[in-house]
């Protein structure tokens, strides 16, 4: 596979989400007993959006201006959006950019990390080498935080149950994998064998190529894995004739009631992120809480 994240870092899809998986983790922080965090494709890490705008070999059109870039300058801000963004732009001054547009972009590890507590502890998986091991050396000297060259599947089976007997898992993979649906809901599948009360959240594009009306839909993932609640939100930015006219997150066992934070949330998101006519978000239980 030749996906580099770099060339998306801070994208729409990244600020929807991030700051999902920044209120999830807050969610689940209600109480008081320690969690793992699983990231199963976690990445490089940081990526330098300077860098993503010169390509491979020629120069590219960054997409954080339309991402993160949206956030700026605006007093509007919901909750959850005002702490991610603080988020990024403390890493962005820690990584020693003093200049107002942003250079240093956190990865969902660094994220994590961020926002974990003494009690909680970051487990990272990489598959591959070069992102494995830039990802080794942002953590080499972070207590409570484990960073394995593994593929994410693989931990799924490696790493559940955890001592903690809690986990929020991101499984975010980048979906060059013609059956990566399916590799997720046979992982889903044996991570809810080990973990059934674990909460798993699932990154997934709205492409035609994807295959999501077979994932998320009555005739998808329900006729593969027997799954607890189960939430779905879709957020689209583009037209629907669009190449990627958006994405998705799956949520295995959200926290009670979150799909009342959530739904605002988005929905202000849909709003503010929107590069075509035609986009919004949609958000409904696939299997509905009890």
């Amino acid at each position: 596979m030749n996906y580099r994240h770099q060339f998306h870092a801070g994208n729409f899809a990244d600020v929807f989400k991030h700051t999902v998986l920044v209120r999830l983790v807050r969610a689940l922080q209600r109480k008081p007993v320690g969690l793992l965090l699983l990231d199963t494709h976690a990445g490089r890490g940081t990526y330098d959006l300077a860098a993503a705008a010169q390509g491979d070999s020629r120069a590219r059109t960054p997409e954080w201006p339309e991402g993160l870039g949206r956030l700026s300058g605006r007093d509007d801000l919901p909750a959850a959006v005002a702490e991610y963004l603080e988020l990024v732009r403390a890493f962005d001054r820690r990584r020693g950019n003093a200049d107002p547009t942003p250079r240093h972009y956190p990865g969902s590890p660094w994220l994590l990390h961020a926002v974990a507590r003494p009690q909680d502890r970051l487990a990272a998986c990489e598959l591959q080498p070069d992102e494995f091991a830039a990802l080794r050396a942002e953590f080499a000297y972070e207590r409570r935080t484990t960073v394995q060259l593994l593929d994410g599947y693989t931990a799924l089976r490696a790493m559940l149950p955890p001592p903690e007997k809690r986990a929020l898992v991101l499984i975010d993979p980048p979906f060059e994998s013609q059956d990566e649906f399916a590799l997720i809901a046979n992982g889903l599948k044996e991570g809810l064998r080990r973990l059934p009360g674990g909460t798993f959240a699932v990154w997934f594009p709205l492409t035609e190529r994807a295959g999501v009306a077979e994932f998320d839909r009555e005739g998808g993932l329900r006729h593969t894995v027997a799954l607890p609640p189960t939430l779905v939100v879709h957020l689209m930015v583009n037209a629907e004739t669009s190449k990627l006219k958006g994405c998705g997150l799956l949520i295995v066992n959200p926290p009670w009631q979150f799909d009342q934070e959530l739904a605002p949330l988005a929905d202000w998101l849909a709003d503010a992120l929107a590069q075509a006519p035609g986009g919004g978000m949609e958000l409904r239980w696939l299997v509905p809480e009890t």
